[in-house]
């Protein structure tokens, strides 16, 4: 049996670019460039039949480590919770109060970027602290 080379994360979403825009902020991922041919996206968008225009957009990790992440439109709004979520690692290694303020510096910056904080679980005989939060269509993810 083969292994397994690539990961693609693929989002459902309303509007991909804005949501892309946003992941590569949180994870430091950048988009690629725009196609042959194309001096931006916005000119390669126009170029499309207008039901394809911004239907999809993707980012991926700089170094190439990271698995690229893939956002198409979608009819239907998200409603229910998501059965599969990321936790940015923006706590490895930290533990108690250095822990917790290290997520909530984090979580700071992200809320400035449309994200919302949901819920902070502090630390309990278990597990450390994490925060649970949305995107900016409300996807779930937490800050671990």
């Amino acid at each position: 049996m083969a292994s397994v080379k690539q990961v693609q994360v693929t989002f459902d979403c309303a509007e991909p670019e804005r949501v892309a825009r946003f992941w590569c902020e949180v994870l430091g991922y950048v988009a690629p460039p725009p196609p042959e041919g194309f001096d931006t996206w916005d000119s390669f968008n126009r170029s499309l039949p207008p039901e394809r225009r911004g239907a999809a957009f993707a980012c991926k990790d700089p170094s190439g480590v990271g698995p690229r992440l893939y956002f198409q439109r979608v009819p239907e709004g998200k409603v229910v919770k998501n059965r599969v979520h990321l936790d940015v690692r923006a706590g490895t290694g930290l533990v108690g109060e250095e822990r917790l303020a290290t997520l909530q510096a984090e979580c700071d910056r992200l809320v400035a970027l449309g994200a919302v904080c949901v819920q902070v679980l502090y630390a309990d005989e278990e597990n450390e602290s994490c925060i649970v939060m949305q995107d900016v269509e409300g996807n779930e993810f937490c800050l671990d």
